[in-house]
């Protein structure tokens, strides 16, 4: 019997696998502004509505004109919580006086930039480049984000791009100079970029519209091919990120149009996402596949699966047209297709190492130890699967992976903190979400519930 079908020998290995990256976890370290935000996360995992009020206060934080305006806001939006925590309720007596607000104000204010810079490695590539050598120091590779949601002028979109472009040169002239860390460089398929950016069509173009693919594709590939051509010059990875639904299929037709060209046939190195909370993923991931070990590039298609980041949006949109969601609606439907197209990549990639590279993408402690397992059992070697985490909220567990000698990679956001002010909250919504393993985690869930199946 296959051993990656035999489900008691899998579940084994999976709890093997989980229970050695837990001994790879660090020890935790406390900071006094950290628990603070640790606190306030865990409280708001059991009141939707403070959960609520903090995410508006984030929100509005970059738009408040004095410390004084800010804890105002927050006065009002903890107002609406019916049976506020203590601190809360100490918060909003002290916005009570103009003294009061001020000190308030400071303390937000702190608390904010604090929690942004969990997750974002710096306001731009330069002010981001000692913390890209930290990561690649402690083995840790990273992917480098730029902040910024949709381009809605062609004046948004000629910056973005020419961001990306700096992002690109600084970062490739950044990571010429660090040392060895053949872990990160090198797989079956050959050697790993170790500069990496990741990229959203959207910002590249205002003119993408599901009834009008042709006209933004068009607008888009004009300010995406001088960026493949930069990054196969300085040997860099691009990676396309997946955004929402809509915009799916313009996306994937307009990097295949690109990575047809003879031009690209040489390089770079590039990647795509595929979302497993959509239901038609296990087709679009084998489409994905198909084009890679058709196409006449001699670099592989890196293939990074997620769960997901924008389930609301997509719920709510159908919701609104009368139609049926595109994704699986509870979270273990979404988390068992996660697994099946794990097995399912990983598989291709062992297959066809000089066609597709497969990217892990989870802070779920089952869900990476059931990929790391199905590939051992199958005979694939650690040097074939990269795990990647989100900066900030996936830190120890990248850390754990890189301490089991396995590849890890941290994708991290770059931007000033109004840009990112979307990406915090939705990755908030990702730390509080109540059927999170994060949440579950900071709360002392046992490891075997940790690890039991979806």
């Amino acid at each position: 019997m296959n051993t990656t079908t035999d489900p008691a020998r899998l579940e084994r290995e999976i709890e093997a696998v989980g229970r050695d990256l837990v001994d790879h976890y660090p020890s935790p370290v406390r900071h006094p502004i950290r628990a603070l935000d640790e606190r306030a996360i865990q409280l708001s995992t059991r009141d939707a509505a403070l959960r609520a009020a903090l995410f508006r206060l984030v929100d509005v934080s970059p738009a408040c004109r004095s410390l004084d305006d800010l804890a105002r806001h927050l006065a009002a939006f903890a107002g609406e919580v019916d049976q506020p925590a203590a601190p809360l309720g100490a918060a909003m007596r002290a916005a009570g006086t103009r003294a009061g607000r001020v000190a308030l104000g400071a303390a937000v204010a702190g608390g904010v930039r604090h929690m942004a810079h969990r997750f974002i490695a710096g306001p731009d590539p330069q002010r981001a480049l000692g913390e890209l050598r930290r990561l690649w120091l402690a083995g840790i590779a990273s992917s480098v984000d730029l902040l910024g949601e949709a381009a809605v002028t062609s004046a948004e979109a000629d910056h973005y791009a020419d961001r990306c472009r700096e992002a690109l040169e600084t970062t490739s002239a950044a990571a010429a100079r660090y040392p060895p860390r053949p872990v990160l460089e090198r797989d079956p398929a050959g050697a790993l970029p170790r500069a990496n950016l990741s990229v959203k069509v959207t910002a590249l173009t205002p003119l993408l519209r599901p009834d009008a693919p042709r006209r933004g594709a068009d607008d888009a590939a004009g300010r995406l091919r001088p960026l493949l051509c930069l990054a196969r010059d300085l040997d860099a990875h691009l990676h396309v990120d997946m955004e929402s639904f809509d915009t799916r299929e313009t996306t994937l037709e307009l990097l295949f149009a690109l990575l047809d060209e003879a031009e690209f046939r040489s390089g770079p190195s590039i990647g795509i996402v595929v979302q497993a909370y959509l239901r038609d993923s296990p087709a679009e991931l084998e489409r994905l596949v198909a084009w890679a070990e058709g196409s006449e590039r001699s670099s592989p298609l890196t293939v990074r699966l997620v769960k997901g980041a924008y389930w609301d949006h997509e719920v709510v949109e159908a919701g609104q047209h009368g139609w049926k969601p595109p994704v699986f609606e509870l979270k273990p439907e979404s988390d068992r297709n996660f697994e099946r197209l794990s097995h399912r990549l990983l598989e291709r990639a062992r297959e066809r190492p000089a066609s597709v590279r497969a990217a892990i993408a989870s802070h779920n402690l089952r869900s990476i130890a059931h990929a790391i397992a199905v590939h051992r059992l199958a005979g694939g070697d650690d040097a074939g699967l990269e795990v990647q985490v989100l900066r900030g909220l996936g830190d120890d567990l990248a850390v754990a992976l890189a301490g089991a000698g396995l590849r890890a990679r941290s994708y991290c956001p770059v931007g000033d903190l109004v840009a990112g002010m979307a990406y915090l909250v939705r990755r908030l919504l990702e730390n509080t979400a109540n059927e999170s393993f994060l949440a579950d985690r900071a709360q002392g869930t046992p490891l075997d519930e940790l690890l039991a199946p979806p």
